[in-house]
């Protein structure tokens, strides 16, 4: 089972499918890991033999890159391919380009750039919409499929985007003041409302009060950036993908919403 112990084993299927893989009920046909995962497989339904599939795909992907090993298995991919075509009963999902391998487009960023100082010189009216429109043209730049602000019966979300075959809701604000634990559970409410796999990110220019994040608590389907997060990100020109994966692993490790870029990428 690649490099998995027993406690990152059980954290993958905890936060990917909200699943105990410990409970004995797994274990009929033995307690390995790979027993365990077999009948998991056996007994659950498509949809989540899908998304347990392709979470541990792509851990399978990023320990192979990590450690440069070759892939040990003739036509890997194009079995697990096929594999997930035959569950979803369609085509298969176009797989996530790797953050690792994607190519740094300077201009682009440069773009990007501009666009961030534009939205900070305008109203303050203004300024929401158009933070809105900027954190859409920053997720399509990365081919993230970024959909538009939309509005639910009583509620409104500022928009979505996918990452890893994962969905994302998005909350985006430009406050002069940080963000208070008030405004967090909000929007964790919301994403509690949606289906089970739903996840969030909270986008504030202004930042996050320390005690705010402090009583939000840990182990939150949310992770947060901040108006210093985008604007290192881009100055150092490190690929939102990357970023937001680093930040979602590093969440699911320690339970924190809210680790700088500085933190995760350590110059």
């Amino acid at each position: 089972m690649l490099d998995f112990s027993d406690p990152s084993f059980s954290d993958l299927f905890v936060s990917e499918l909200k699943v105990n893989i410990d409970d004995p009920k797994y274990a009929v046909n033995g307690a390995s890991k790979g027993k365990r995962l077999r009948y998991f497989l056996q007994t659950c339904d498509d949809a989540t033999a899908v998304r347990a599939l392709t979470a541990l795909w792509e851990h399978r992907s990023e320990y192979l890159a990590r450690s440069g090993a070759t892939d040990p298995v003739a036509n890997a991919e194009t079995r697990y391919q096929g594999l997930i075509n035959r569950l979803s009963g369609g085509a298969p999902p176009k797989p996530a380009q790797s953050a690792s391998k994607l190519v740094v487009d300077r201009q682009k960023i440069a773009t990007i750039k501009s666009e961030l100082l534009r939205v900070s010189s305008l109203t303050a009216q203004a300024r929401g919409f158009a933070f809105e429109g900027f954190l859409k043209g920053l997720f399509d730049a990365f081919g993230l499929d970024a959909q538009e602000p939309f509005r639910l019966r009583g509620e409104q979300i500022d928009g979505s985007f996918q990452l890893a075959s994962e969905t994302y809701l998005v909350e985006a604000k430009w406050h002069g003041q940080p963000i208070g634990v008030a405004d967090l559970h909000v929007f964790h409410g919301k994403i509690e409302q949606k289906a089970a796999w739903t996840r969030g990110l909270f986008v504030s220019n202004s930042g996050f009060s320390e005690d705010g994040i402090v009583a939000f608590g840990r182990g939150k389907r949310v992770i947060c950036m901040d108006g210093l997060d985008l604007y290192e990100m881009l100055d150092r020109e490190i690929p939102l993908n990357q970023v937001l994966e680093r930040k979602v692993r590093r969440a699911a490790e320690t339970g924190m919403p809210f680790l700088r870029v500085r933190d995760l990428f350590p110059s």
